[in-house]
């Protein structure tokens, strides 16, 4: 894993693995079945990256040769986020790592200057809990903000909050972290810029339609 000097906050799993699925994922002949599994299988890889330091504590069980101070997560529902419709195609790996999680939704649209509108957001009451927040692309970061923010608004501080992405543009990193500078974010890849309709360059196009098949013919 590495970061970069321009996000303190940063995170970029590097993993062969996830190098090789997220390459087949950006390729244009890659079908929606494909994707899906791609895209759930990246998510699980980097959920272990995402849930590194979650505490754990010592129980004492007995093993079947003896007695022993083992250590379990000290918490086992943390709340996963995806942010629709995207983000749900990051869940299930997450829930096959961490199946007692709590699951909400944020529903944002993107008026037609790309600020978001909400439209649905279901957040489970667990204010103790980490809560993270998925979706594929970072893109300008307005959507990527504003549902953190959600979370501030109930009173979730940053550190109990990750946002993790497949892909982001710098200009969208600049956007979240200057509302949520201590916030952890977590990504497969880094990608070079926007273009003038806001997808990430060279990016994957649009993961909503692509994990949907809804692309236009």
């Amino acid at each position: 894993m590495r970061t970069d000097p321009r996000f303190p906050r940063l995170h970029i799993v590097e993993h062969p693995l996830i190098e090789h699925k997220i390459s087949l994922m950006r390729d244009r002949n890659t079908g929606t079945q494909d994707f899906r599994t791609l895209l759930h299988e990246i998510a699980l890889l980097m959920g272990y990256e995402v849930t590194r330091d979650f505490p754990t504590h010592l129980v004492e069980i007995d093993t079947p040769i003896e007695k022993m101070k083992a250590p379990f997560l000290v918490e086992k529902a943390p709340v996963i986020l995806p942010v629709l419709r995207a983000g749900l195609g990051m869940t299930d790996g997450l829930l096959a790592l961490l199946p007692a999680a709590r699951v909400g939704h944020i529903g944002l649209a993107r008026d037609e200057n790309m600020n978001p509108i909400e439209y649905m957001v279901r957040i489970p009451e667990a204010p103790k809990s980490n809560h993270i927040v998925v979706d594929p692309m970072l893109a300008t970061g307005h959507s990527a903000a504003y549902a953190v923010q959600l979370l501030k608004d109930r009173g979730i501080p940053e550190s109990q909050i990750r946002f993790m992405a497949l892909v982001a543009a710098p200009e969208g990193l600049e956007v979240f972290f200057k509302q949520h500078p201590n916030v952890e974010v977590y990504l497969a890849a880094l990608d070079d810029r926007l273009n003038d309709h806001g997808y990430i360059c060279p990016g994957l196009g649009d993961a909503g339609d692509r994990i949907f098949g809804t692309l236009k013919e």
